[in-house]
């Protein structure tokens, strides 16, 4: 691991950026969905949203449109995205209906998983996945090894 105090240049926050087909539609989306709160947006004349920020509680994720002229692309059903934004919520059961309701597709059921969460996975309508996960006990890295270990050891299972 690097020693974080050694850093020139250490890293302040990571702001995931989902690029959508439908950037206004995504917002809505998240809104119901979520519960994410619209901070700021640029749209230009034609419509295309340039840039959005939602809030998630504290954290921020930033939204546009996909502007393929400039090299920006969103998810297609034929190219999803290789990444998953893991929402840490009180309720997933309750959390993971409420997306389902408003539009996402259910990848996985809610189910107490060997790290310690009880998680499930959406799909959101603009091909973004989503891990939504509640905290059901503290688990140590070395439990967390063991578990997995035997989690593969005896098959495996989707996490």
């Amino acid at each position: 691991m690097t020693d974080r105090s050694q850093q020139t240049n250490p890293i302040k926050e990571v702001f995931p950026y989902l690029r959508t087909r439908d950037a206004a539609a995504a917002i809505a989306f998240y809104q119901q969905a979520f519960g994410a709160v619209e901070d700021f947006r640029l749209t230009e004349p034609g419509g295309r949203i340039g840039h959005a920020e939602l809030k998630f509680g504290t954290a921020t994720i930033m939204v546009s449109d996909a502007y393929p002229e400039y090299g920006i692309h969103a998810p297609t059903e034929s190219t999803p995205t290789g990444s998953s934004i893991h929402l840490h919520v009180q309720d997933v059961d309750a959390m993971t209906q409420q997306a389902v309701a408003a539009g996402a597709t259910l990848i996985m059921e809610p189910a107490d998983q060997f790290y310690g969460e009880r998680a499930a996975k959406v799909q959101d309508p603009f091909g973004h996945e989503w891990l939504l996960g509640s905290q059901i006990e503290n688990v140590s890295r070395e439990e967390m090894q063991r578990r997995f270990d035997a989690m593969f050891d005896a098959g495996g299972q989707e996490c």
